[in-house]
């Protein structure tokens, strides 16, 4: 329910996967209504289509799917759309949009201002100006949107999800197929291999799991302490929850100080062993709540602290969880936040203001 006790009726374009999903989710948890449209899936399914828009830009298919979007929102109305990632979406888009939502945000979870994805934010940038709110998850990128002319800027951390990172009932078998002393999952990145190998070399018993890491210089290191692809769902809750310690490494070229795994890990119950960053800084308590090392050297002590102190560690990772929780940065909690913002706070199409939060 809103902040005035009423259901809203939410056009949600964004993927049918991932965090995008988990958002459109938690609107439902809230109480509102929910059409939820995959503007991916308005395109033909090819990978040419992928292609075009990492390397040439999503404002060259925004014709097509800005007609397929007008078919599929036919006559209905809504009070609020929300536009997530949008790399489809030009300013033409959301002029046609206007004649279904009162209010249109966009929530972009990637770094669209950065240099990692290329074009593929081009109808982002062009659009930034005439969304009535913005909702982005780095700093730079609020300051960013303000100066491409956006009309109001919300920033938010990422978030974890109440339903899908709430603590599972672990059994044997669970332990037996995911019990680990070090964890990292997550996907290779250039900066990730030599920091990865370099905790193999101190004797860190270290396990991975994610995608492209044979893509790694070091991957004859590493290859033994890979366990496999990207988990998802319960496969990646019960990974986390039963790692003694899970590592947080950022994604240098996402110009990241915080990711979803700073949220995620407390969420399940995790130790988060992280890179030290302001915002992780922030987030908790160095030492009580939280892990955090500057270099693979320091990382290796905290992971040798932790392994052989299970009273801390535990204490250190109930004591994270907590501080989560009271820190607000759950989904359902975010999308509060988002809906009385464009809603009843400063945005106004009519009146196009500039503020950061």
């Amino acid at each position: 329910m809103n902040a005035r006790g009423s259901c809203l009726k939410i056009l949600y374009l964004g993927t049918k996967n991932g965090t995008s999903l988990d958002r459109a989710r938690a609107y439902e948890r809230l109480g509102h209504s929910v059409h939820h449209i995959d503007l991916r899936e308005l395109l033909p399914q090819s990978n040419w289509v992928d292609r075009i828009t990492w390397h040439v830009g999503g404002d060259r298919l925004s014709p097509w799917v800005t007609r397929r979007l007008r078919q599929e929102a036919g006559a209905r109305q809504f009070d609020l759309c929300h536009v997530d990632g949008g790399e489809y979406v030009t300013p033409a888009t959301v002029g046609m949009l206007r004649n279904f939502a009162d209010r249109i945000l966009n929530y972009n979870i990637d770094d669209p201002f950065g240099s990692r994805d290329g074009p593929r934010w081009r109808a982002y940038r062009q659009s930034v100006p005439h969304y009535d709110l913005c909702v982005v998850v780095r700093s730079i990128n609020a300051l960013e949107a303000l100066n491409l002319g956006a009309r109001d800027v919300l920033r938010v951390h990422m978030a974890a999800d109440e339903i899908l990172h709430a603590p599972r009932i672990l059994t044997e078998q669970d332990h037996e197929e995911w019990d680990s002393e070090v964890s990292f999952i997550g996907a290779w990145f250039p900066e990730r291999g030599p920091f990865l190998y370099e905790l193999v070399k101190r004797s860190i018993p270290l396990t991975i799991r994610g995608n492209r890491w044979i893509r790694a210089v070091e991957w004859p290191g590493l290859k033994a302490h890979w366990k496999g692809p990207a988990v998802y769902g319960d496969g990646y809750a019960k990974a986390i929850q039963c790692a003694k310690v899970n590592l947080g490494l950022l994604s240098k070229a996402n110009r990241d100080l915080h990711t979803t795994r700073s949220l995620e890990v407390p969420a399940l119950g995790g130790l988060l062993c992280a890179e030290r960053t302001a915002e992780h800084l922030s987030m908790y308590e160095e030492g009580k709540e939280a892990l955090f090392w500057d270099d693979p050297a320091e990382c290796a002590l905290k992971c040798e602290y932790a392994l052989s102190n299970p009273v801390a560690r535990s204490a250190i990772a109930s004591a994270g969880r907590m501080r989560l929780h009271a820190n607000g940065d759950l989904n359902e909690r975010i999308m509060e936040s988002i809906i009385g913002r464009v809603l009843f706070g400063k945005a106004d199409r009519r009146k196009p203001e500039a503020s950061a939060t």
